[in-house]
């Protein structure tokens, strides 16, 4: 019993593990990395052009040139693989007073740059990271500096990093070495720093997120299996119950057919009844008259007979004119004619219970025959009626 108890606890304390590791394992934003973009950039720039690259690096009152307002735009576009394609422009003044190729500047000389390269993200080798993205460069570009154009081979180090998807600051700094030395043209640093933008964004798993969604695929295989386990198990029974379930509907299809048959019947002779009515046809009645015709007598006489044979039918009868002379004379006599057809058939011994009427005047023409249109006298007569309705049977 002890034993059975311990086992249980550790079944229970697996399976809480597992749904805490299926918690975690969610694919979420911070698992998504934006692959490919373009990226367009404002900011700062600053030369350090002393005549000895890579001397005072940091003395950047004396031998750092800058400007005061943003002064480099970028654009570039950047692939899936981690390689960018950028061209850069950018604006700068040697300063009056600065070291500029190992001499005293004596006035502000302004330096132009025009710059191509191609970098690599170093993430693809690091690990993804969703805010801060090392890179490096090599490039080509001409440059104005010093009052003496020349061409550059440039190599480049430097990073973003990002605030969300598409707003950073980019950092980097570029060597420029002259193509041509008889010039007298130096090499020479230039620093950036700068907002970027990022747009036309398609963004992908990082690795991170990729081994999530293995580990998730792989898990849902488990589960997978033990649902195939457990389907089989539930197909068998569910088998069994199937067959219960059809020998029951096969009873209820039957029992289903013979009511079916009971009111198909009833439907047959309901019809049967409406065309033996229908047959007999209206009582039609005199202009301005509500007295039932001999004619008229041999059909409700019919019509008495067929309410003998059924019992249990019940019939409504309306009553209607022609258009012509006021509505509300039209009402009084429609509601005389419905009267005397009943009352016909009361005096034939057909209970009052079986009989209901209702009174129309003018209102349910058959013809075109209103107050605004001429009719002869035949078309008139056919408005001039008493029908008959089966309401029960």
């Amino acid at each position: 019993m002890k034993t059975t108890k311990v086992f249980g606890f550790l079944i229970l304390l697996l399976a809480v593990n597992f749904t805490f590791a299926q918690d975690e394992l969610q694919i979420t934003a911070k698992d998504s990395i934006v692959q490919s973009s373009w990226i367009v950039g404002v900011g700062f720039n600053a030369v350090h052009d002393s005549g000895k690259m890579f001397d005072g690096l940091f003395n950047v009152g004396s031998e750092w040139n800058m400007v005061p307002f943003p002064s480099r735009v970028s654009i570039g576009r950047y692939f899936k693989n981690g390689l960018g394609l950028e061209a850069i422009g950018t604006y700068n003044s040697y300063q009056e007073g600065n070291i500029i190729d190992q001499r005293v500047n004596p006035v502000d000389i302004d330096y132009y740059g025009l710059d191509a390269r191609i970098t690599y993200d170093l993430n693809k080798i690091l690990g993804q990271t969703a805010w801060f993205d090392p890179y490096v460069g090599i490039g080509a570009g001409y440059t104005d500096a010093n009052n003496l154009g020349r061409g550059t081979y440039n190599a480049i180090v430097g990073f973003r990093t990002w605030f969300s998807d598409r707003w950073g600051l980019d950092f980097n700094s570029s060597g420029k070495w002259s193509m041509n030395k008889g010039d007298r043209a130096t090499n020479h640093i230039q620093h950036a720093v700068g907002v970027v933008y990022q747009f036309g964004i398609e963004k992908g798993l990082s690795k991170r997120g990729e081994e999530k969604l293995e580990l998730l695929a792989a898990i849902e295989k488990e589960k997978q299996r033990q649902n195939d386990s457990i389907n089989e198990m539930n197909r068998l029974r569910d088998e069994a119950l199937l067959a219960e379930r059809l020998e029951k509907q096969k009873k209820e299809d039957a029992l289903a057919a013979v009511e079916k048959a009971k009111l198909d019947a009833l439907n047959n002779k309901r019809n049967a009844i409406k065309a033996r009515i229908e047959k007999l046809g209206n009582v039609y009645f005199n202009l301005n008259s509500s007295a039932v015709s001999r004619k008229s007598m041999v059909l409700l006489d019919s019509l008495v007979l067929i309410l003998n044979e059924i019992p249990t039918l019940k019939l409504k009868i309306t009553s209607h004119t022609d258009s012509r002379g006021a509505s509300t004379y039209n009402d009084w006599l429609s509601q005389r004619r419905v009267d005397t057809t009943k009352d016909y058939m009361l005096t034939k011994g057909i209970s009052d219970d079986k009989l209901i009427t209702e009174a129309y005047g003018e209102r349910m023409l058959l013809n075109e025959c209103d107050d605004n249109t001429y009719c002869p006298e035949e078309k008139h007569a056919v408005n001039r009626r008493s029908e008959f309705e089966i309401i029960e049977f």
